[in-house]
């Protein structure tokens, strides 16, 4: 059970990782667009873990954490490489096809909810009145955003795929969220933990792109390749250790509301890259976003 102070995302060794997570995935939604124009996107992800498996090995040698993990421990890295780095990605590179990125990342900002559910269910963490209010809240300002978004994109695909596949995405990256947490994962170095997830969920990935989409395509795009050292590097190496070492800290359901924030930025980005138009109703939603995790953050438990 978490035993966070209501205050923890205060304390600069949580409110730092906690900020670098939300500014490097704020940019990486718009960045996966420019991933799945010309390339199928299985074969997109494959190669973004093919670049982070490697370099994630790196940093825990450099870490000088052990590589050598039980059967047990395997089992879960096999786990977290099925969920998290192949059905978490297959399913949001694939909702992008059929909605825009920041209508999935907006989507994203209810990771909060099944985080709590499952982590009361699998780790008996409890989930409080307090961070339900605040979920509440959050919930109704991520309603507004995704209004504003629906009203302002051309969503020219099957939407209802779209709303499914962004569904599946956000099972698959909590349930991986939270049984990393459980006390098999809590025992193990997180750079090693991640580094043989990473590896089962590269292999997955490739014999997953290979059955769906056939020989890898590769791209002669700077802009592509450049996106996907971003993205395989900043967006997975860099911030996977940070974020999962937060949940083991504060809890899967508070540590989700990094993906409120990570809305706003997106948002931010948005505005000065894409134009981004603003209004009363995005302004009030990013607003009760924010209050709504200010609120649930408070929780002691979650």
């Amino acid at each position: 059970m978490s035993d966070a102070a209501p205050h923890a995302l205060l304390r600069p060794r949580i409110a730092l990782p906690f900020l670098i997570v939300a500014l490097i995935w704020g940019s990486t939604w718009y960045v996966i667009t420019g991933q799945i124009a010309d390339v199928p996107p299985s074969w997109s992800i494959a190669y973004r873990f093919m670049l982070a498996t490697p370099a994630m090995f790196a940093v825990a040698l450099v870490m000088r954490k052990s590589l050598r993990l039980d059967s047990k421990a395997h089992a879960l890295a096999l786990f977290i490489g099925l969920t998290q780095f192949c059905g978490n990605f297959n399913f949001v590179y694939r909702a992008e096809l059929h909605l825009t990125s920041g209508i999935v990342a907006v989507m994203f900002g209810m990771l909060m909810v099944p985080n709590a559910l499952f982590a009361q269910a699998l780790l008996g963490q409890r989930v409080t009145r307090r961070f339900l209010l605040g979920s509440l809240v959050a919930i109704a300002g991520i309603a507004l955003l995704l209004t504003h978004e629906a009203q302002l994109a051309r969503l020219d695909g099957n939407i209802p795929l779209g709303v499914l596949m962004a569904v599946g995405g956000i099972l698959s990256a909590s349930i991986a969220n939270v049984m990393q947490a459980n006390p098999t994962g809590r025992a193990l170095p997180m750079a090693s933990l991640l580094a043989w997830s990473m590896l089962y969920g590269t292999i997955i990935d490739i014999g997953f792109a290979w059955s769906v989409a056939g020989p890898p395509v590769i791209p002669s795009s700077t802009a592509y390749w450049a996106g996907l050292v971003w993205l395989a590097l900043a967006g997975s190496v860099v911030t996977f250790p940070l974020y999962y070492s937060i949940v083991r800290e504060i809890g899967p359901g508070r540590a989700a509301y990094n993906g409120v924030l990570v809305i706003v930025v997106a948002m931010l980005i948005s505005t000065f890259i894409e134009g981004y138009e603003w209004s009363l109703l995005a302004a009030a939603g990013a607003a009760l976003g924010l209050g709504g995790m200010i609120i649930a953050l408070r929780a002691r438990q979650v």
